[in-house]
């Protein structure tokens, strides 16, 4: 489950287009291990946040399940607004030095703190294991960003980001219906 949230919550996030960005300077090998690298300790620290909370609250599996619900009508939202990439930011993308893996791996970790990834993977955390939800969801990023870099090689600027948005939001929308009825003891 977390694979697929996450790789759901990545779609059309600025990370996507700061991978797509260091690609064109990088070798798409050493993006995909600094993404992988910082994606793993970011969910890392998300995952024990959110165990912690299911853990402190596990009486109260219900309400955390109908907050989750609620938390995902909120990525869904945030989903259609959109997450652009500054243009300092993307500058910083182009501009950057050093090792590659380094550079790339810094840049991903700073912009995943507080981000939607980040939130849905410790709203994930307190409903399920730790392990899991920590592997699923490095998995699921690190997939959406590996399939913005192959899309965007091939496709460019006529990505239906739009089409992305609404999708990504809807499925946001489910989850979090699903989470709410499950609280609400419908399952």
């Amino acid at each position: 489950m977390s694979t697929a949230v996450i790789f759901v919550a990545e779609l059309g996030d600025k990370s996507q287009l700061m991978a797509m960005t260091f690609a064109a300077r990088y070798k798409v090998r050493d993006v995909l291990i600094a993404i992988t690298a910082a994606t793993a300790i970011v969910h890392l620290a998300s995952v024990g946040i959110g165990y912690w909370i299911g853990d402190a609250f596990a009486g109260y599996q219900n309400w955390i399940s109908i907050v989750a619900g609620i938390a995902f009508f909120g990525f869904a939202a945030w989903t259609l607004r959109g997450d652009e990439l500054t243009e300092d930011e993307a500058a910083k993308a182009r501009n950057s030095t050093g090792m590659a893996i380094v550079a790339v791996g810094t840049a991903f970790f700073l912009a995943e703190l507080g981000d939607k990834t980040m939130l849905a993977t410790i709203t994930l955390a307190t409903q399920e294991g730790w392990l899991g939800t920590w592997i699923g969801s490095t998995l699921g990023m690190v997939a959406a960003d590996a399939l913005a870099i192959g899309v965007g090689a091939l496709l460019g600027k006529k990505l239906p980001e739009k089409t992305i948005k609404i999708g990504a939001a809807v499925l946001f929308a489910l989850f979090g219906l699903l989470l709410v009825l499950d609280g609400a003891g419908v399952f």
